[in-house]
């Protein structure tokens, strides 16, 4: 009999010494506040930038310059404003105009689940924040969906583009699909990635 009281509170020790390791590994694939605020903050840079950069070309071009921006400038600022902030970013979409923002197995599955209901019940872009991976590959990912809005994004995007346009589109994207959007639909996503092993740039702190 005492050996049996033995051998139970002994499992009662291992159990409490062990459920708090337990307990933490499971939270460790939750995301933190910080990284979905980080997330948030590299991705209002981008968008805002990005805005500011299409703005310029529509006025100095019209919308044949707003292809060219997208085109060629987008992808310096997202390489910018992940070298400030550590974050990765790219656009993404199930539709996609540039090959590179396609998206395949979990991810397209996430980027459908967004679609579902992209704008949430504040009426800004709704957001998914999950973390994956193990090791160095450990990652909390943050998807915004990118919402149809009249302007300027009909211009190259909507239902209505123009023939001009339409050229200058297939001249850099021939298997382009991201035409025929309607207001308030979603055409796409800014993905967010940080890597949990590297350091947060100094960039990330300012």
């Amino acid at each position: 009999m005492m050996r049996v009281d033995l051998a139970l509170r002994t499992l009662a020790v291992l159990a409490i010494g062990t459920s708090p390791l337990i307990l933490s590994a499971c939270a460790s694939q939750e995301p933190t506040e910080a990284n979905i605020e980080r997330s948030a903050a590299a991705t209002d840079l981008f968008q805002s930038r990005l805005q500011t950069a299409l703005k310029a070309g529509l006025q100095n071009g019209g919308p044949t310059a707003a292809v060219k921006v997208c085109a060629e400038v987008a992808p310096v600022i997202a390489a910018d404003v992940s070298a400030e902030t550590g974050v990765e970013l790219r656009r993404i979409s199930l539709r996609p105009r540039n090959p590179g923002a396609e998206t395949q197995g979990d991810l397209r599955q996430r980027l459908t689940q967004l679609g579902e209901a992209p704008i949430d019940a504040t009426g800004n872009p709704s957001i998914l924040n999950w973390v994956e991976g193990k090791g160095a590959d450990r990652a909390h990912n943050s998807m915004r969906a990118i919402i149809m809005k009249d302007e300027p994004c009909a211009m190259c995007h909507g239902t209505a583009v123009a023939k001009e346009v339409r050229t200058a589109i297939a001249e850099r994207y021939p298997d382009d699909a991201a035409t025929g959007y309607r207001a308030s639909e979603m055409r796409g996503a800014i993905l967010a990635k940080i890597i949990l092993s590297r350091p947060a740039s100094v960039g990330a702190d300012k």
